[in-house]
């Protein structure tokens, strides 16, 4: 029989998305589903495994190729890139982007902004 997680160890939302591409990013090349569980702490099942890393391919996190019957996984962006994606995404389902771009500017830590003008200056050259 098998056992049931209690809401105490469940898991919370995205968190097993992000064990996975842990997993993926700390390989050295694509792995089969079969490898990320293995890779993976507790006790998963396969299919569990294979519809998060079917998941993370239709979001564009991770790309795959058929070996035989079945895919290799592998991470499409790593950590820093996979943020900037998501915060592009946020901007890009917001009409008034100005507005958007204008309050998280206003949140900056003296340290960001500093940071985020050097960026800046340094991609118009």
């Amino acid at each position: 029989m098998r056992r049931r997680r209690d809401e105490s160890t469940r898991r919370a939302r995205g968190e097993l998305e992000a064990e996975v591409l842990a997993v993926l990013w700390a390989a050295d090349g694509p792995l089969a589903p079969a490898d990320v569980q293995a890779r993976l702490s507790g006790d998963l099942a396969y299919t569990t495994v294979v519809t998060i890393l079917s998941r993370l391919h239709d979001k564009g996190m991770a790309s795959r190729e058929k070996l035989g019957r079945s895919f290799r996984y592998h991470a499409v962006d790593d950590e820093p890139g996979l943020a900037a994606r998501r915060m592009t995404k946020v901007l890009d389902g917001e009409p008034d982007r100005h507005s958007v771009l204008a309050r998280f500017v206003s949140t900056l830590s003296e340290t960001d902004e500093q940071l985020l003008r050097k960026l800046l200056r340094d991609h118009e050259s």
